[in-house]
């Protein structure tokens, strides 16, 4: 008791009863205060004329008469003076106290102790305490948006292990909110909740309060942020404005940040899910039956009879026609004529190699744009791995190889003629070597000497053995493919020839006596 404080409506009472006759003992068994202490109240009384007739003195002059004489706390830091101005501007830059203390020692050669630094610094953020003042909102002007970490479900199927993550839109009038359970905060997944957060509430609130998330903004700024442009187009589309907090500063949207606890402590704990979609389907009737019937410790009514019998109504109507939900992202062509998208690929014109295009994705089709142009349109693959390929896209040499299969070389080179048709299928009969290439070359030397020529070139090779293209290349280069295959009939045969005896040939006898 020696060291409570005494507060001054208590020396007034106790100069009230000095008045009505009681003794110092008297008023210090009333609990009031000691003995000695009344003994000094009674002194200054006495001096101030208080224990005469006529008003008490309020709590304002009692303070200034007894507790003005008392010296103020001196701070215990008087070793961090010299520094006050540098810690001042680290405190201000939100710099810890360890912190501080750390640099003190290490850049300053400061030698006090790590208390003094404390002291230094609740002194100084005392001089300029935080305020804050609560935002009132009118039914349907705002709701805010925040993502929390979710419980983690193993799934009694497939015994996969699914880390998650809870997505909550608060209505700031009502507190009815929307949660969902996710698995990631891609821009996809950022807007597919929103959607089902509208059609939830059966409406759309004026504005969303959000935080800074990559989902929703490119460059946080406290002026001028860059929003995503995906979600700018979810914006127009539903007709709400995007209002997006200062940098690390939660607390403009409290009314979503205590959502998420809430949800986080109070549905999470002690409950066991099959698979995310059990998750979910608790969670909607925890939402609709136990969150949504309590009473708010704020508002003290129950938020789902607020929303229903008021906010509900001044909520903007759905579109008629569900907006288009596209994520856009910046992709470059790479030399293969493809942009890769979620694991998948995706060709554009090959003249757009190496550069950068616009995509579109929505849940069935890929588009892509260069400089605004609609270039390509795929169907969404679903799969990692997968690809998409026009053939328009591809180089001329390269869709000339993919599109001149073997079955096509054979059905022009029977075109040409019996011969060619022949050293084609040779080709291909090989059982070593691919003569694609080979086969298309053949093919194509007609475009140049005539198919005529070709099929004469081609026998000529046939005749002698020899089918390959460089060797059909070169008969026709060199135009052996119009020199006769046979000598002509005039030309003495060579068994003729020689039908008489040589020269130097030797009679020879043979055992039956005969000359050969």
């Amino acid at each position: 008791m020696g060291n409570r404080r005494i507060e001054m409506h208590q020396y007034r009472q106790a100069i009230h009863r000095m008045r009505q006759g009681e003794s110092d003992r008297a008023i210090a068994k009333a609990g009031l205060i000691g003995r000695r202490k009344c003994a000094a109240i009674r002194a200054l009384a006495e001096v101030k004329g208080w224990l005469d007739s006529g008003p008490l003195p309020d709590d304002r002059q009692l303070f200034v008469v007894i507790e003005g004489g008392r010296k103020p706390k001196v701070c215990q830091a008087c070793v961090t003076e010299p520094y006050q101005e540098q810690i001042r501007q680290w405190v201000g830059e939100g710099v810890q106290a360890t912190t501080i203390h750390r640099a003190l020692v290490s850049q300053l050669g400061f030698s006090g102790s790590y208390s003094s630094v404390r002291r230094m610094v609740r002194r100084i953020r005392g001089e300029s305490p935080k305020a804050t003042c609560v935002l009132d909102f009118a039914p349907g002007e705002a709701a805010q948006v925040d993502f929390g970490k979710g419980p983690t479900i193993t799934d009694v199927f497939t015994g996969a292990v699914i880390k998650t993550w809870i997505f909550v839109m608060t209505l700031c009038f009502s507190r009815h909110m929307y949660a969902e359970i996710v698995t990631d905060q891609k821009v996809e997944t950022w807007l597919a909740c929103h959607r089902r957060a509208f059609e939830f509430f059966g409406g759309v609130t004026g504005k969303l309060i959000i935080d800074n998330p990559k989902c929703a903004i490119t460059r946080a700024c406290y002026t001028d942020p860059d929003v995503q442009r995906s979600y700018g187009e979810l914006a127009e589309g539903y007709g709400f404005l995007i209002s997006p907090c200062p940098v690390r500063d939660p607390k403009k949207k409290g009314r979503v940040e205590a959502g998420v606890k809430y949800v986080k402590n109070s549905f999470v704990p002690l409950r066991s899910f099959r698979t995310l979609t059990d998750a979910n389907e608790q969670l909607t009737g925890w939402v609709l039956q136990e969150a949504g019937n309590r009473i708010h410790g704020t508002t003290r009514q129950r938020p789902l009879e607020m929303f229903a019998a008021t906010e509900k109504h001044f909520l903007k109507p759905l579109p008629d026609v569900p907006v288009e939900i596209a994520v856009w992202t910046r992709v470059k062509l790479h030399g293969n004529c493809h942009v890769q998208f979620e694991k998948a690929c995706y060709s554009a014109p090959y003249q757009l190699v190496h550069r950068e295009l616009m995509l579109k994705a929505t849940d069935t089709t890929v588009k892509l744009y260069y400089e605004h142009n609609l270039v390509a349109t795929h169907v969404r693959l679903k799969h990692p791995g997968q690809r998409s390929t026009v053939d328009e896209h591809m180089p001329p040499e390269a869709l000339a190889y993919k599109m001149q299969d073997p079955q096509w070389c054979l059905k022009q080179a029977e075109q040409v003629g019996l011969n060619c048709h022949r050293l084609i299928d040779t080709l291909f009969a090989d059982r070593v070597l691919d003569n694609l290439r080979a086969a298309q070359g053949v093919i194509r030397l007609s475009k140049k000497y005539g198919a005529e020529r070709l099929e004469a070139a081609c026998r000529r090779a046939l005749h002698f053995d020899n089918v390959k293209y460089r060797t059909v290349k070169s008969i026709l280069h060199q135009g052996l493919d119009q020199v006769p295959l046979f000598e002509p009939p005039n030309v003495i045969p060579l068994a003729a020839a020689y039908a008489g005896a040589g020269r130097f040939l030797r009679r020879q006898v043979c055992r039956q006596g005969g000359v050969r």
